[in-house]
């Protein structure tokens, strides 16, 4: 079987930076085994298939399927404008785990209605995954927990950009994911954020849509703001423009290009 597959680097319009996904389109749904085994193959934080006769997107790392991927979603619209599925001032559904997401376009811009993240400030971080992070309780400001994942906002943009995680030993402690955010110092975005999820494969992700959902609602309520811009400082680097909604919901913005495409056999 031959399967067209590309990747694409989204959250940036300039090839080899932003995060690069695999996309793989099929007129029919794949084996949950053999999507499993493409991502492994694609050996990048996620890729994303989507079947044309349901328009059922799903997304996988090397190791899961995750329930929500900002970036494979965006690359997956852009494959789709490519292959002129998707017009210009024209939207799309994908029917996901997370329910029905919306992705509309606008020139170079790909805009993602996504579901607003829900914050719980209630959870205790302990000092064996500070440790793991190389941060002290005097480097954290605030700390919220989002879907199995943790948000710590640091004091400092220089301490965020500084941090070496010991991915080891993160990986012997519960969890799935981390993001670490702080108020923009040296750039000319509202915050920066970086994020690690070693628990599924993915040590620091370039930039990930999915962790603005919550850090739109967690800026937003501190800043009291409604639209929002971020910038994920990996070593690649991305863009990515917040606008909170209505109904629990929020815009996610973002551009992307194709720096691969090809055909695999399997």
């Amino acid at each position: 079987m031959e399967l067209d597959i590309y990747q694409v680097d989204a959250f940036s319009g300039q090839a080899f930076s932003g995060n690069p996904a695999g996309v793989c389109i099929t007129r029919e749904p794949l084996d949950v085994g053999l999507m499993q085994a493409i991502a492994a193959e694609m050996a990048v934080s996620e890729t994303a298939f989507l079947s044309l006769n349901d328009w059922r997107l799903r997304w996988f790392t090397p190791n899961v399927e995750v329930a929500l991927c900002g970036h494979g979603t965006l690359a997956t619209a852009h494959v789709l404008r490519q292959l002129e599925l998707l017009g210009n001032g024209r939207s799309v559904v994908f029917h996901t785990l997370s329910g029905p997401l919306v992705v509309s376009c606008e020139g170079s811009m790909l805009t993602m209605d996504f579901p607003q993240a829900t914050l719980d400030y209630q959870v205790p971080v302990t000092d064996a995954l500070l440790s793991a992070l190389a941060l002290t309780r005097a480097d954290v400001i605030a700390s919220a927990t989002f879907d199995t994942k943790l948000l710590l906002e640091l004091a400092g943009e220089a301490k965020l950009l500084a941090l070496k995680p010991d991915f080891s030993a993160l990986r012997r402690l519960p969890g799935r994911g981390v993001v670490l955010t702080a108020l923009a110092a040296t750039r000319p975005e509202d915050v920066v954020s970086r994020y690690f999820a070693p628990w599924v494969g993915v040590d620091e992700d370039p930039v990930t849509g999915s962790a603005h959902c919550a850090l739109a609602v967690y800026w937003g309520k501190k800043l009291g703001r409604q639209v929002l811009t971020g910038y994920q400082a990996s070593a690649r680097g991305g863009t990515v423009f917040m606008q909170l909604q209505d109904a629990g919901r929020v815009w996610l913005r973002g551009e992307a290009v194709t720096v691969l495409r090809g055909t695999l056999q399997v």
